[in-house]
């Protein structure tokens, strides 16, 4: 067992970081935040091997609060493991803010130097981390994250105010900040003091984020998905989805309904085409056309159905049986007219996917029955 230490447990960084260790074999875990006994600290620090120091302040009431909150309590937690002769290996969260001389700054800059001469004097290693802005789920809007407080007002249709939209964020992702530390844990301990970085780092502005969130927000109406390849746009989607009101997190969709049941667009990508579900009603067919470069793949998840398939050049029929019961995909190539058809009791619900978004200035769907008796 490996007995780790995380301050400001209870802290954006620190909630997501914990999470993490609660479910990590072999970790003997120490979450302290403001309100831990003397006691708890005692234990804590007389136990850890690997301290994860995230506690601080960057927004107090009064300036000199920095110098308190993040020097200050850095050289105190310092101190005790010198009374207590103990040299675990100190992680230091502090920030690019250190550079520069403001008050903030000043104070992360003197932390990360009580850690460093910690390190020296005991023996010990210390890695330094000046962490850039962070985002993802947990982070408190209207604080000090630009995403989080977009994020948040979006979600609920609130206004938002962009100073500048050409200002220039650098933006790391908490995921990759936890992994960052926790790989330090599967390192062996190498005494000094050492400086890191979280990677990836993604640049945007301030008008080029905004704009993204809003068309994520707009994706219940337009369906369209981000190009998920980019792991920036997998990494805010999934953190704007995270500051969803609890009563928002279900959207109807468009559902458009005649005689043969009904069908509704579910989502769609201009890199992956698009996906729809059908209800149909018993002994109805749909389709009898086909495509010339579009291909598409149908599932049927409840029902019965027979799937006909006839190459425009021939006149042979081909017919695939296929049920909610035994999940089948049945690939439709270009070049052959196809129709689905309910043979069964109930209702039919299927899956489609098509290649391309539906394009009504260039649909690529030509009707043509499969059969003359369809």
């Amino acid at each position: 067992m490996t007995a780790v230490l995380v301050t400001g447990a209870a802290g954006f960084i620190g909630k997501n970081l914990v999470a993490t260790l609660r479910r990590r074999e072999g970790i003997e875990l120490y979450a302290l935040d403001l309100g831990a006994s003397e006691a708890e600290w005692d234990e804590a620090l007389a136990r850890a091997e690997v301290i994860f120091h995230l506690a601080g302040v960057n927004r107090p009431p009064a300036p000199e609060q920095y110098e308190a909150g993040n020097a200050g309590l850095t050289r105190d937690l310092c101190a005790r493991l010198r009374q207590l002769g103990r040299a675990p290996t100190f992680v230091l969260s502090s920030s690019v803010q250190a550079e520069l001389d403001n008050p903030y700054g000043r104070s992360k800059r003197r932390a990360e130097e009580e850690v460093a001469r910690f390190a020296a004097d005991s023996g010990g290693r210390a890695v330094i981390f000046r962490l850039k802005n962070v985002f993802g789920k947990w982070c408190r809007p209207n604080y000090n994250s630009v995403v989080a407080t977009f994020c948040h007002h979006i979600a609920r249709g609130l206004p938002i105010t962009i100073s500048d939209a050409a200002r220039e964020l650098a933006l790391i992702y908490i995921d990759d900040v936890v992994e960052a530390f926790l790989r330090i844990l599967d390192e062996p301990p190498a005494p000094g003091c050492e400086y890191r970085e979280v990677r990836p780092v993604y640049s945007t502005t301030l008008g080029a984020l905004a704009a993204t969130i809003e068309g994520f927000r707009a994706m219940r109406h337009t369906l369209v998905l981000p190009d998920f390849s980019d792991p920036f746009a997998r990494s805010l989607y999934a953190t704007y989805l995270s500051y969803l009101p609890e009563d928002g997190f279900a959207y109807p969709l468009e559902v458009k309904a005649d005689a043969r049941g009904c069908l509704a667009e579910f989502i769609k990508s201009p890199h992956a085409g698009q996906v729809f579900v059908s209800r149909t009603r018993p002994g109805i067919t749909r389709g009898n056309h086909y495509h010339h470069t579009k291909v598409e793949k149908f599932l049927v998840v409840e029902g019965e159905a027979a799937i006909r398939f006839r190459h425009i050049l021939s006149g042979q029929v081909l017919t695939y049986r296929v049920s909610g019961t035994d999940l089948k995909v049945v690939d439709i190539p270009p070049g052959y007219t196809h129709s689905i058809q309910n043979v069964g009791a109930g209702e039919m619900v299927v899956l489609f996917w098509a290649s391309e978004m539906f394009d009504p200035e260039r649909p690529d769907t030509v009707y043509e029955e499969v059969t003359g008796d369809e």
